[in-house]
């Protein structure tokens, strides 16, 4: 493939990703999260990425400002991506659910089936090789098994997302470490194989079959289209124009 192929291939990817970003900003699927979150955290990254990490959910830090991981625990994520030749520009953050839960509750087991779809559909678009599931709720969701991370962590596998082979590598949440300090050095050690695994390269893909694209209208199992606002139509936690795309921080 030509570069100027890979080239358009990269920003028809960032394209799509910010058509799915429009969506789940007018996801009204979580009544409660709907109604009191100030931003949909999408996620932010590179939008053509080898690495990505999942967490668990926005806190009140990304609430306010759109992004992933930037409170202390995405100050130790990029300190931890500089001790292994990484930087943040490199690699594409995301969470479970795309919403903050009020109180920072942990999320509901409907919020996360909700969410799902958003996150599956930002692993088909990125491609990347190597997934970090961060701590347990997206090793659970991504695994579709109830093992935690504490037995997990630093075990990878090569799973089946949707339509995408992936090198799966649970690992602790860097605010576990910030708040248990003897996991630091285990969370240290397990970032230690990322680069490993990432010169294994992509691991054998299934067969190539059309994906449904999240940017049609699609019923839930209510019978119900979770379509766009209409034109002028307020919807609470969006931006527009220029920020929607500083928000995600495609690269």
């Amino acid at each position: 493939m030509s570069d100027e192929a890979r080239e358009r291939s990269a920003a028809e990817r960032r394209e799509a990703l910010k058509e799915v970003f429009q969506r789940a900003r007018a996801c009204t699927r979580c009544p409660e999260l709907a109604a009191t979150r100030k931003t949909v955290v999408f996620g932010a990254g590179n939008a053509n990425a080898v690495l990505m990490f999942v967490g668990e959910a926005p806190g009140a830090s990304e609430d306010e400002q759109g992004v992933p991981f930037v409170g202390r625990a995405g100050k130790l994520l990029e300190t931890l991506l500089v001790e292994i030749g990484l930087s943040r520009t490199e690699v594409f953050i995301a969470n479970t659910l795309k919403c903050r839960p009020p109180g920072n509750r942990d999320p509901l087991p409907i919020e996360i089936d909700n969410c799902q779809e958003y996150l599956r559909r930002q692993v088909e678009l990125i491609q990347p090789t190597v997934i970090c599931t961060l701590g347990n709720f997206s090793t659970k969701l991504l695994r579709g098994d109830p093992t935690g991370i504490t037995r997990l962590h630093g075990q990878p596998e090569v799973l089946v997302l949707g339509k995408r082979a992936v090198r799966l590598y649970p690992i602790y949440h860097p605010a576990a470490a910030l708040y248990t300090p003897r996991l630091l050095e285990t969370l240290r050690e397990d970032f230690k194989r990322i680069p490993e695994l990432l010169a294994l390269g992509a691991p054998e893909q299934p067969p190539l079959e059309e994906v449904p694209d999240l940017a049609e209208e699609q019923p839930d199992e209510r019978g119900e289209e979770h379509s766009a606002p209409a034109a002028g139509a307020p919807v609470r936690g969006t931006i527009d124009g220029p920020a929607a795309a500083d928000q995600l921080g495609l690269f």
